[in-house]
């Protein structure tokens, strides 16, 4: 008895309870590595001598659109955090509903793009008629992007090539072939090629309306329409869990009757259309130009770490975008606080970093509670020996009393 309260401390069983409860947690993981990025980044703002507050009031203004410095109010800010936001959700759920399926998707960048190419296409040359020229755009960038994914998930399925080689060569096929269709557009120089006709743009009157004159577009309603499209398809639909069945164990969905093949190819097209649509918003959204691309953008990559904090799930995925996208809107007000802007990439690398350690964790719990059971277990089975010795010395007594 001594040996179990000894070996079960209240104060150890407490602190193993708190770590099993926030590591089996996705959520909890997420909310707490957010809380321990923004902790390090206080730390470290205090170290090279600025003032933290200074960072809190942009994250602020960005959300609100209040200056606490002059007291005013402008929503601008607002839309503004909503526009670098968008790319970001749509990414992150390209390589989310990939990681579903099992795959890792670091195509996101060349998907978005491919999309970012067929839309400029569509835009400089389809005929302007209103609505009908900008919907043709995004559908050609939606195909566009899955053609690149799913091309990927087809040589997967077909000849086990690695997802991740395959999506990191592609992106620079991507990228070099983007140059390329681009340049030898009519009126293209080294950086961009002529106006869109105002029937190719996503602006919205509305939305520009309603948040003071800020980008915000048509864009917006697609990425609510995409986060419902994904909760819907991954969560509730017959597709959705083929996928996830591929994901957890390829063999036993194969044995369950489902396709594998199609599940890796469909995913990755999938993933691809989603990216490609972030590209779409941008180039028919913020840019009222086509941009002869000299280097990717980095939202695919930044996708990976908003895919990874938000658990690949729709609503996460979501929520994680735009924490993203508000510290990236946040970096010129930082700026103007004399705060590093740099400190907004430093606190998403450490959001990445202690999402990365919760696996670790998670091992040492488990050998933690297997060491504890093994040895708990070892007095027990010590002492079943010796007792049933002794009642054999006392059967083989007190049978020789009674002779």
């Amino acid at each position: 008895m001594k040996q179990q309260r000894a070996g079960f401390r209240p104060a150890e069983m407490f602190r193993d309870r708190i770590l099993e409860t926030l590591t089996r947690s996705d959520g909890m993981v997420s909310v707490v590595v957010v809380l321990l990025g923004f902790l390090v980044a206080t730390i470290l703002i205090a170290a090279v001598g600025r003032n933290p507050g200074g960072m809190y009031s942009a994250i602020v203004q960005v959300v609100t659109g209040l200056d606490l410095r002059r007291f005013t109010w402008n929503v601008r800010y607002i839309g503004e955090w909503f526009v670098m936001s968008m790319p970001l959700i749509l990414c992150g759920f390209s390589m989310g509903f990939a990681a579903r399926t099992g795959l890792f998707n670091i195509g996101a960048e060349g998907q978005y793009i491919a999309g970012i190419t067929a839309a400029q296409l569509v835009g400089a040359f389809f005929p302007p008629v209103p609505v009908l020229h900008w919907v043709t755009a995004v559908l050609a960038a939606l195909a566009a992007g899955a053609v690149w994914g799913g091309v990927v998930g087809w040589f997967k399925a077909r000849f086990s090539v690695s997802e991740v080689v395959a999506t990191i060569m592609m992106n620079y096929i991507a990228l070099y072939g983007s140059r390329l269709i681009t340049l030898n557009m009519p009126g293209a120089n080294t950086y961009r090629i002529p106006d869109f006709p105002k029937t190719a743009l996503l602006r919205s009157p509305l939305l520009e309306s309603v948040t003071n004159g800020s980008r915000l577009n048509y864009g917006f309603w697609f990425t609510i329409l995409a986060v419902f499209f994904y909760w819907i398809v991954m969560g509730k639909t017959r597709l959705g869990y083929s996928l996830r069945a591929t994901g957890f164990n390829k063999n036993a969905a194969r044995y369950g009757g489902i396709s594998v093949n199609t599940s890796i190819t469909a995913s990755m097209a999938v993933s691809g259309a989603f990216a490609a649509l972030a590209g779409a918003i941008i180039a028919l959204g913020s840019f009222s130009y086509g941009r002869v691309l000299a280097t990717q953008d980095g939202y695919g990559f930044d996708g990976i770490a908003v895919a990874l904090v938000g658990n690949s799930t729709a609503w996460g995925t979501a929520l994680a975008g735009l924490l993203f996208g508000m510290l990236k809107s946040a970096q010129p007000l930082m700026q103007s606080r004399q705060i590093p802007k740099e400190i907004t990439s430093i606190i998403m690398g450490l959001v990445v970093v202690f999402i990365s350690l919760r696996a670790g964790v998670r091992l040492v719990l488990d050998w933690q509670m297997k060491e504890k059971v093994r040895k708990a277990s070892v007095p027990a089975a010590s002492a079943s020996p010796a007792t049933g010795e002794a009642s054999a010395k006392e059967a083989a007594t007190g049978s020789g009393g009674v002779t």
